[in-house]
């Protein structure tokens, strides 16, 4: 990817995007103008996805040498069957490494269908538990399967702190995840023109200040009005533009608020930014 074919949003912020990936080629082959860029447009802070033991160990790598880059560890459920002997214990190992300010991304997917529905639910309530045991907060996926998900950490009996990445859902369901204990985020959709998204800028616009956050999911899912190119943590700010004019703010308290958000959630020092 060349980084600088893609416009930039106009700078605000500080921003953190809390979801990206980082490892993937796609970013990772231009790493320091994608996060110079980042900078650029007001993000200061990136929270860096692992979704398989293999890139769970990249991306603390990746976060033990570049500023302001932090990470998360696990591995994504459409992930599950390709695990093999080991793969727990290497999450377990790096949960513990300098700089893995989560857990997971973990979760369920029904969408895909790749993996045995028990099988994903088992290696779910494996990250929850680590992250508990840790007091780490954990990055939920979910597609598909919201009442799963919701049932699985009802189970619990306690409030969950982490975040639902990448939110798709409707307001009954944003209030369910908000009454579990999580944070809700959104993602480059927020932007997209279709008609049916309205359901969750509706949504959007009645999540609790204080559980907003705003990601990229870089590479994937660019936001207008640069979809259908890779994506980069730098367009975290268009996500969030659009999530200030769905809730009638000011992109700048936006910006606060998701900011103040992300750091407290992730326990991310607001000195060490890229």
């Amino acid at each position: 990817m060349t980084m600088t074919k893609t416009p930039l949003p106009p700078p605000f912020g500080p921003l953190v995007d809390t979801h990206a990936h980082l490892e993937d080629e796609r970013l990772r082959a231009n790493l320091s103008d994608a996060l110079a860029h980042a900078r650029a447009a007001g993000v200061v802070q990136v929270v860096a996805i692992g979704t398989t033991a293999a890139d769970s160990a990249e991306v603390v790598a990746i976060a033990g040498t570049h500023p302001g880059v932090f990470a998360a560890v696990g591995v994504q459920p459409n992930h599950v069957a390709e695990t093999v002997d080991g793969d727990w214990e290497r999450i377990v190992e790096l949960a513990s490494r300098p700089r893995v300010a989560a857990i997971g991304e973990t979760g369920l997917d029904r969408y895909w269908d790749r993996v045995p529905f028990d099988q994903q639910q088992d290696w779910f309530g494996r990250h929850l538990r680590l992250a508990h045991d840790l007091d780490l907060p954990v990055v939920i996926h979910c597609r598909d399967c919201e009442a799963d998900v919701v049932a699985q950490l009802a189970a619990l009996g306690r409030p969950v702190r982490g975040v639902l990445h990448s939110f798709t859902g409707t307001i009954d369901l944003a209030r369910e995840f908000v009454a579990l204990g999580l944070h809700i985020s959104f993602a480059g959709m927020l932007t997209f023109k279709n008609k049916g998204l309205d359901a969750l800028r509706a949504a959007a616009a009645v999540v609790p200040l204080d559980r907003l956050l705003v990601e990229t999911d870089s590479p994937y899912l660019s936001p207008d009005p640069v979809r259908g190119r890779s994506n980069q943590p730098a367009h975290v700010a268009w996500t969030a533009r659009k999530l200030a004019e769905v809730r009638g703010v000011s992109p700048n308290e936006i910006a606060r608020a998701t900011t103040a958000n992300a750091r407290r959630l992730f326990a991310l020092p607001e000195t060490d930014v890229i």
